[in-house]
């Protein structure tokens, strides 16, 4: 299985957001099973960089790593780059892209908090919640 994480289930863990913290948390978790391969989209890195901006330095490199030693990095093509700017089911342009992202992933689902900003998306957007209670119980592990 394979997820593409969006940028605010990555900040909820890095900033101990509540109270989304906990099943933000769970999905972190889940994609370091051997089964599942956890994603973020390239530009997500330096978005989550810019929002941490008032972090000290050290935080931000040492809360980066930690994404970027849990989940790989994936980008898009210049194709699927033109698709999004001619896109119109799309309210936010970033949004696309996370969905574009996913796409060139073969993820199954992009994890967001934010699922009605991907109506548009061809991956199955879902918030941490509802994909826990499906998948949760599949892993032994977990």
């Amino acid at each position: 299985m394979v997820l593409l994480i969006d940028a605010n289930i990555i900040l909820d863990v890095i900033l101990k957001r509540e109270p989304f913290y906990q099943d933000s948390k769970e999905i972190m978790i889940f994609c370091g099973e051997p089964d599942v391969e956890g994603c973020v989209a390239l530009h997500t890195v330096t978005t989550i960089w810019y929002l941490l901006r008032k972090q000290t330095d050290q935080f931000k490199r040492d809360s980066l790593l930690d994404v970027c030693n849990l989940l790989s990095v994936v980008g898009t093509t210049h194709n699927k780059i033109v698709e999004a700017v001619n896109n119109t089911e799309f309210r936010d342009f970033e949004d696309c892209i996370q969905s574009k992202c996913a796409e060139s992933a073969k993820a199954d689902y992009i994890i967001t908090r934010n699922v009605s900003d991907f109506s548009g998306s061809e991956i199955p957007a879902v918030m941490p919640h509802e994909f826990l209670k499906k998948y949760k119980n599949q892993l032994p592990s977990f």
